[in-house]
């Protein structure tokens, strides 16, 4: 059996979302966690606690970590994004795992068996790349919409081929539908990308020797980078089995995921 870890790479500067780490969300109970807390429960709910590291750069990220009982990865500002971070990380506790499970810090909905399921597919088959990707349902695709008809970025949205290899990973909503042909009643054929990558040790490390993308700088998706490079990803279909899964991109994703919380609970 592959053994495999849980990263989460948290960074404090980001562009669209100064210290998104650190925003508090309000439980269906009233009690507040912060997003990277929470991302961090998600990853334990999968995996033993020993086997899960935020990797990060800021010093108030690691202190609030260490806080509630989290290892810590300390890595450079100069990372240009969590891949690369991740496989800095790896090199610097020098982790002996096979397989590098990417859990984003902005996703705290993520369910266990999303990232069992990721885990499994590279335990058992020879790919060196793996992410998760959810049919949307009706609700999800109507705040990609809703989000892109206000000009915000919101999730990521994937094509894959007949063989579940990507063929792209876009910002914008791909495939494009006619809405005249859309059915009220059933989910439309758009893939919501889900925010977690598995690799291997050699892939990973191979990711950052690799130069920026073109599509990987417009998109500003990290993803792309394997791509266009000529790597492959392959796409493990999942299930929601009734839960709502959304990533905290901006501000205004916090009142869907508090509303979420509630529902679930």
């Amino acid at each position: 059996m592959k053994r495999a870890a849980i990263l989460i790479p948290a960074r404090y500067a980001s562009t669209r979302y100064p210290g998104k780490p650190l925003a508090e969300l309000t439980l269906p109970d009233g009690a507040r966690k912060t997003l990277i807390r929470m991302s961090w429960e998600a990853a334990c709910a999968a995996a033993a606690r020993d086997d899960v590291y935020i990797a990060t750069d800021d010093d108030r990220i690691a202190s609030h970590c260490a806080e509630f009982g989290a290892q810590v990865i300390m890595t450079a500002p100069e990372c240009r994004n969590g891949t690369e971070r991740c496989a800095e990380a790896v090199a610097n506790a020098e982790l002996d795992t096979d397989i590098i499970v990417n859990l984003q810090g902005d996703a705290p909905l993520t369910p266990p068996w999303f990232l069992t399921a990721l885990i499994e597919s590279m335990q058992n088959s020879d790919c060196a790349v793996a992410t998760p990707v959810l049919r949307c349902d009706a609700q999800t695709y109507a705040h990609f919409i809703e989000d892109r008809r206000a000009g915000r970025v919101g999730g990521t949205t994937a094509v894959f081929g007949a063989g579940g290899n990507a063929l792209y990973f876009s910002k914008e909503v791909i495939p494009w539908l006619d809405p005249a042909r859309l059915d009220d009643k059933a989910a439309p054929p758009v893939w919501h990308h889900v925010g977690v990558y598995a690799y291997t040790r050699e892939a990973l490390a191979a990711y950052s020797a690799l130069p920026p993308g073109r599509l990987e700088e417009l998109e500003g998706l990290e993803q792309l980078r394997f791509l266009e490079h000529g790597h492959s990803i392959r796409c493990v279909e999942v299930e929601a089995r009734g839960r709502v899964f959304w990533e905290l991109n901006n501000p205004h994703d916090i009142p869907r995921i508090e509303q979420a919380l509630r529902e679930m609970a």
